[in-house]
């Protein structure tokens, strides 16, 4: 079993910046694959951003590319999403999730490929 706790959500003004953390428990964090996610009232929940293991590997929606970036620090058991020039559109409650991976490079892009998740943290982006 692994365990994750997203941390970092509020109310940010349009322009803004949010670091979103997810702290894992558990298992080896390392071993895992991760993702970003988001889900918006009425609509399907959306990839954000992903990391492979190793943090070698990176994947960046459309929606998201050149304004969020991924991160993780095995050390700490963590993956960061970094998100700027947040816009109200980016409204979401947000989840981070975790899949277990043998490889250092893959990534996973689909949400029902990823067995964890945490509980969401709302993101409100006012104009």
């Amino acid at each position: 079993q692994v365990q994750l706790v997203e941390s970092g959500g509020g109310l940010v003004q349009a322009g803004g910046s949010v670091r979103l953390s997810c702290a894992a428990s558990g298992r080896t964090f390392s071993s895992y694959t991760m993702g970003w996610f988001r889900q918006a009232p009425g609509k399907e929940r959306e990839l954000l951003a992903a990391i492979s293991r190793g943090g070698s590997s990176t994947y960046y929606g459309d929606s998201v590319k050149g304004r969020f970036t991924i991160s993780r620090d095995n050390a700490k058991s963590t993956v960061y999403l970094q998100m700027n020039s947040l816009k109200p559109e980016d409204t979401a409650v947000y989840y981070c999730a975790a899949e277990f991976s043998s490889s250092y490079t893959l990534i996973y892009y689909n949400a029902k490929e990823y067995e964890y998740w945490g509980q969401g943290t709302q993101v409100t982006v006012s104009s």
